[in-house]
């Protein structure tokens, strides 16, 4: 299913769920955003300290040197 569509589809399901609720889902959303974000970084420090070992090698410098 494409993206737009599920979109849509979340869209029609908020028009049938009760308004009392709406705090909930807000809350489940910012939970969301903020678990991918998360996930984003640990990835990027994971990344980090495995290419650490080859930006410290004298060849990598040598190859970046005329730049």
């Amino acid at each position: 299913m494409a993206n737009l569509a599920k979109k849509e589809l979340i869209m029609r399901e908020m028009e049938h769920i009760p308004e009392p609720l709406f705090n909930e889902i807000l809350d489940f959303i910012y939970f969301l955003k903020t678990k991918a974000l998360k996930e984003k970084l640990e990835t990027a420090i994971a990344s980090e300290s495995s290419l650490k070992k080859n930006w410290l090698r004298e060849e990598e410098d040598n190859a970046w040197q005329d730049l």
